[in-house]
Parts: C-alpha cells; structure tokens; sequence
C-alpha cells in the first residue's frame, strides 16, 4: 500500500505553530503507511528540530513537487522562504488535485495572510477559494461535545441577515456528515440546534428567526434521515448534563458555539475540521499566541488532535 501523504503547514513564523507541530509528531510518531510533509521557515528552532529528530528520519527539499515524488521515508521537509500563507494555498492545491491525503494547519494569522497579498480573510477562504466551494463550515470535535457553526466571521449586526432555512439546513447537511465520522456511541444521538434569541425566541415573543427557521427544517431532517433537537434555549444548551445526549450542537453564529467548546475544552484539546470542501483539512482550535513565541510553553494538544483526527479521515477515505 503507498504511503498518505499528510501536509503539516506550521503557521506564522514568530507564532506558536512550528512548536506545537514537531511536539504534536514526537508524541504521535511514524505511522504505519503515513507520511508527513512539514513546511517550515529555514530559521525554524533547532531544539524543535531535535525532538522530531528522536522519532523520524527526516528528509528535506526546497519545494511541494520535490516532496510529492519521495515515498520511502515518513518526513519529509520543506524549507520554504514563502509565506505561510502560500504554504497554505499550495497546499490545499494539492489536496484539491489529489496528489495529497489530508491537511493539518497551525494557527495563520490574517496579518500574515494579508502580507502575502491575499485578499482572503483565513484559512477558510484559502480552502474555498481554491476548490470554488461556496459553503464550508466549521466544526469543532473535543473530549466533551462537539459543535459545527451555521454561520462564521460575520459582525454580530449581521448574522440575523445571513439566518435563513437553506441556511441552516446546509450547515445541518455539513453537521451530519461530521456525526457520521463520529465513534458508533456519538452517532446514534441527535444534532442539537440552538436557537438564536434568548428562550428560543420564546415562540416568537423574543424574535422571529425561529419560527421561519425551524417548521421547515424538521421536516427536511426527517427527509434525509438526520435526528435533530430543537431549538435548543442557548442559554442552557450547555450544561455538563446536556453534554451527552447530543452527538453535536449546531450553533447559528460564531460565538454561540464556540465561547462554550473554549471554555470547556481550553488547551487540553479540540480540533477544527472543515466541512464542505472536497478535501480533508483540520487545525487547531486556538489562535498564534505570539506572546510566548520562544518561550516553550505552547500546548500541542489541540495540534495532536488536528493530525490524528487527518490520519484517521484520510484512512476513512482510502479504505
């Protein structure tokens, strides 16, 4: 059987990505018909370098196509002079092409992406962009419970605008996908979906989103075999003794759902997976902390997640 091949791309060079990669791969080590493609800057710590080093035979090249053509050893890297941006986008060609597996990403911040002459927002846009899809959604998968979000980077003053039934119900589509991808136990229990206002809107007391949302969307999970719940009083919805009877919440805004899984999960764990495009992309739940850049305190939980959750896609995906 040849190789997957997993691109690792490690982020801002003065962020926390490169840290948490080559701690994430000492931890997880080779794995049997894997191989990892790590980008990363030329000035990249040697003490990083020392602890893939314990585990990996490592092999690098100055460019993606070198790296595609190797299949014997199980990292390869590429020192690149590019921007973590475009380590990115040529990435997720790749993967798009099918020449790659799956792709992990550590945190890119939007200053980086924007110094590349990007016009793009995130890592979303990059991905969306290059695979021409409209609609990707985030999920989110930790220890506790799991949350995919309807809508994404929108000003609160407009996520009432962008709320509709079709709305929802292709993030529900992208939210059952991921609950098919869950373990047997996940499975077997319903979506979650929250309402938007305070007490559900309270029958349309406290706003109307509900009611234009919800009438339809039963129906049309009970079309496509989906078991939903709701909507759920967001208020509520995340109390420890809910955390079990969903498989996942579908939150309709950015902060709904993602204030909660943060708050529980912080950075003993969590990975971001990307719903909707043709390919396999998870990252991590947490930002670039350039504040302890240097300083060896990085947890690499969150990025030992996005890389096993990519194998354990990517295998799904071949088998």
């Amino acid at each position: 059987m040849s190789k997957l091949k997993i691109a690792l791309t490690t982020g801002d060079h003065d962020g926390i990505g490169f840290e948490v990669t080559t701690k994430a791969l000492h931890k997880i080590g080779p794995q049997k018909n894997i191989q990892f493609i790590l980008w990363r800057s030329q000035g990249a710590s040697k003490k990083y370098l020392n602890l893939i080093d314990k585990k990996f035979s490592r092999k690098a090249v100055p460019t993606l196509r070198e790296a595609l053509r190797i299949e014997n050893d199980s990292l390869i890297e590429i020192i690149s002079d590019l921007s973590p941006a475009e380590w990115v986008e040529q990435t997720a060609k790749a993967c798009y092409s099918k020449k790659m597996s799956a792709m992990a990403t550590a945190p890119l911040s939007k200053t980086s992406i924007k110094e590349a002459g990007f016009k793009d927002l995130g890592h979303t846009d990059i991905l969306k962009r290059i695979s021409r899809t409209k609609s990707v959604h985030m999920g989110f998968v930790g220890s506790h419970f799991n949350v995919v979000l309807a809508t994404g980077h929108l000003p609160i003053s407009q996520i009432s605008k962008h709320l509709s039934f079709s709305t929802v119900a292709e993030a529900l589509l992208h939210a059952n996908q991921l609950r098919e991808a869950l373990p047997a136990v996940q499975r077997k229990k319903p979506i979650a979906v929250l309402g938007l206002n305070p007490h559900a809107g309270e029958q349309g007391l406290i706003g109307q989103e509900e009611g234009l949302i919800f009438p339809n969307l039963q129906s049309f999970a009970t079309e496509h075999n989906i078991p939903i719940v709701g909507p759920l009083v967001p208020d509520a919805a995340f109390l420890p003794t809910n955390w079990k009877k969903f498989s996942i919440y579908l939150s309709l805004y950015h902060d709904q759902g993602l204030i909660p899984f943060k708050m529980i999960h912080g950075q003993d764990n969590g990975v971001h997976i990307s719903l909707g495009i043709p390919f396999i992309r998870t990252s991590v739940d947490h930002g670039t902390a350039k504040d302890i850049f240097g300083k060896d305190k990085a947890n690499p939980n969150s990025m030992i997640d996005a890389i096993r959750w990519a194998i354990k896609l990517a295998r799904h995906s071949h088998a």
